[in-house]
């Protein structure tokens, strides 16, 4: 989360000299979406945070402007050379193109001198719905970006080189929607995954296709021709508050992915209290042999657990509750392990961030009749309710594994090992802590469960 103020998309994620640095849209002056600055913080293990001084301001003629809509719009950074590089977009409303890639640079990672110019001064067919958020990586010799594009109703990614990252040559559209999969695709990021060399994932933001949020899709990326191909798609994340995911490579080789935890036009209860939008927690991103993308939370975020209980063997009877003394709280992480094939017939789960009464709560489920896997905050308090539903099919084993960490208004959801997440904003009174397990329909057999209660957040100003 921000200091104060606006936060939305991540953007520059990047392993830069030792030290994680994470970059978002941000607006430092309230709780809205003004003019587009990009925040910036820093960490040695994905934990533990230092917020610094804002990276990027509008000020130049490609990102400023008066009595209008402006401001430096998402993009990402890249090492070129020991030199922290970011390329974002400049939007000017007023302007004509309204959207141009753009540059800034920084020897020590803290201080940035933009470009004269924009890099790439605008869309390459003219009028269109769109043309922002490049993402760059390097391949060889040889730079390229993906940046958001939409047209003729269809969202594409469109492909560009580069040698020195200040003259780019446009290679085409790498890839397109079928007509299923919205009309404009905000931060696409293309990024190798897999054992083949040129496996490749896409992701992107689709508009106007609701509810979906978040699209991947996995194939191979032809970098002769610059076209991606298809094998397998499917969404990134299955909750109301998953928006604009990016991804990073660190020195060990994991590709990491954050994501911004809320979504445009929800309540935002969290204005209230002067700050608005916050980060998932780092995930890391594998493909499974049929080409699915799996998500699962950073190991390094096991640092956070402190004190320990756990159950092992549990027999949740048909319309009973089971609570773990020790196991309340509002920041916990949680595993738990269910034998799906117990009862057929059963839809079991557990609720979380429960008040005294039981009217408050949110619950995550399992109904091995129907395959599905929900989230209910329907009775979760402030803000919007809604059930999210995923396909979910039992482990070889015929388990249903459970992964949930709670922080505060945060509910993020792994399950079966990062087959399918779903991350939800939820705000419940302080007071509301419990933590219930149950089933109904039918006896379930609740093999294990873990609860860690973790640590606070540590986020620091600079300089603190």
């Amino acid at each position: 989360m921000p200091p104060v103020g606006w936060m939305n998309d991540p953007n520059g994620l990047i392993y830069y000299k030792g030290e994680y640095h994470a970059f978002y849209q941000h607006y430092p002056y309230g709780p809205w979406q003004g003019p587009m600055h990009w925040g910036h913080a820093k960490s040695k293990d994905l934990v533990h945070w230092e917020h610094l001084p804002i990276a990027l301001t509008p000020s130049m003629p490609y990102d400023s402007g008066e009595d209008t809509v402006y401001g430096c719009w998402s993009g990402s950074g890249v090492d070129d050379g020991g030199v922290l590089t970011l390329i974002y977009t400049g939007h000017v409303e007023s302007n004509d193109p309204v959207e141009v890639q753009c540059i800034a640079r920084s020897t020590d990672g803290i201080h940035f001198e933009k470009g004269p110019v924009s890099v790439i001064e605008g869309p390459p067919d003219g009028e269109c719905f769109g043309f922002r958020d490049p993402k760059v990586w390097k391949r060889g010799e040889v730079w390229h970006l993906v940046v958001g594009y939409g047209k003729d109703g269809k969202g594409k990614a469109l492909h560009y080189t580069s040698s020195d990252l200040d003259e780019w040559t446009y290679e085409g559209i790498a890839a397109e929607s079928d007509g299923t999969m919205g009309d404009m695709w905000e931060c696409p990021d293309l990024f190798p995954l897999g054992e083949e060399a040129d496996s490749h994932v896409l992701l992107f933001s689709p508009m106007n296709i609701a509810p979906v949020k978040t699209l991947y899709l996995s194939g191979q990326f032809n970098y002769d021709t610059g076209i991606f191909s298809k094998q397998h798609k499917d969404r990134v994340d299955y909750g109301f508050d998953f928006y604009a995911p990016q991804t990073f490579e660190d020195a060990s080789g994991r590709r990491i992915m954050f994501g911004w935890m809320n979504i445009w036009g929800a309540e935002m209860p969290e204005k209230e209290d002067g700050w608005m939008g916050a980060f998932t927690m780092p995930r890391v991103l594998t493909l499974a042999e049929d080409g699915s993308l799996l998500a699962n939370p950073a190991e390094e975020l096991k640092a956070l657990r402190r004190s320990h209980v756990d159950a092992a063997n549990v027999l949740l009877k048909d319309g009973e509750q089971f609570t773990l003394d020790g196991a309340e709280g509002s920041a916990l992480e949680i595993e738990a392990v269910f034998v799906a094939d117990s009862s057929s017939d059963a839809e079991f789960g557990l609720r979380v961030r429960c008040s005294d009464d039981g009217l408050q709560y949110t619950e995550i489920s399992y109904k091995a009749s129907e395959g599905v896997l929900r989230m209910n905050r329907d009775h979760a308090g402030a803000g919007e309710g809604g059930v999210n539903e995923a396909s979910l099919v039992p482990t070889e084993d015929g388990r249903i594994k459970l992964r949930l960490f709670l922080d505060s208004s945060s509910v993020e959801l792994f399950a079966n090992d990062g087959r399918r997440t779903i991350t939800n904003r939820i705000y419940p009174l302080e007071s509301s802590l419990g933590v219930k397990l149950f089933s109904r329909g039918g006896n379930t057999l609740l093999e294990t469960l873990n609860v860690w209660r973790m640590e606070p957040d540590q986020t620091e100003a600079a300089g603190e």
